[in-house]
């Protein structure tokens, strides 16, 4: 699996959008109803959509976010050959402070929980850590 990072693409490459997050200082991650792992939100953008709002829907229907500060980062690429058939796809990779949640969750996300250090048990292990450590590089999970 390889993952580059780009400043732009075409938007209409853009299949894609992850919210690496903080809360409060803590690192925000999702865990999903039919799995035991973590992940940052994130998800598919639907035809005819904007990715930013991709991104702000997401964020929301996974976290239950309602008022945060979200910022575009980079665009992210992966290619895996047991993937979109080894063919690149991109996304966009945002970072957002989160000030308030919503109280009930609206989606397949069971559950959000704030962490001081990283989890261990990631849902894509070969891709979220390194899309969490480019936030860090450019340095926005100190804004």
């Amino acid at each position: 699996m390889i993952v580059k990072f780009y400043d732009t693409i075409e938007d209409s490459l853009l299949r894609f959008a992850v919210i690496v997050s903080k809360s409060n200082g803590k690192w925000v991650f999702c865990k999903h109803k039919e799995r035991d792992t973590y992940e940052c939100p994130g998800g598919h953008r639907e035809a005819g959509e904007d990715i930013f709002d991709t991104a702000k829907r997401e964020l929301y229907e996974e976290t239950g976010a309602i008022d945060y500060n979200i910022q575009q980062v980079c665009v992210y690429s992966v290619t895996a050959p047991n993937n979109f058939d080894g063919v690149e796809t991109f996304g966009m990779l945002y970072y957002a402070d989160i000030k308030n949640f919503e109280d009930e969750l609206h989606s397949e996300i069971e559950k959000v929980e704030l962490f001081d250090d990283l989890p261990t048990k990631w849902t894509y292990p070969l891709i979220q850590p390194l899309l969490l450590n480019e936030v860090i590089k450019r340095g926005y999970d100190e804004i």
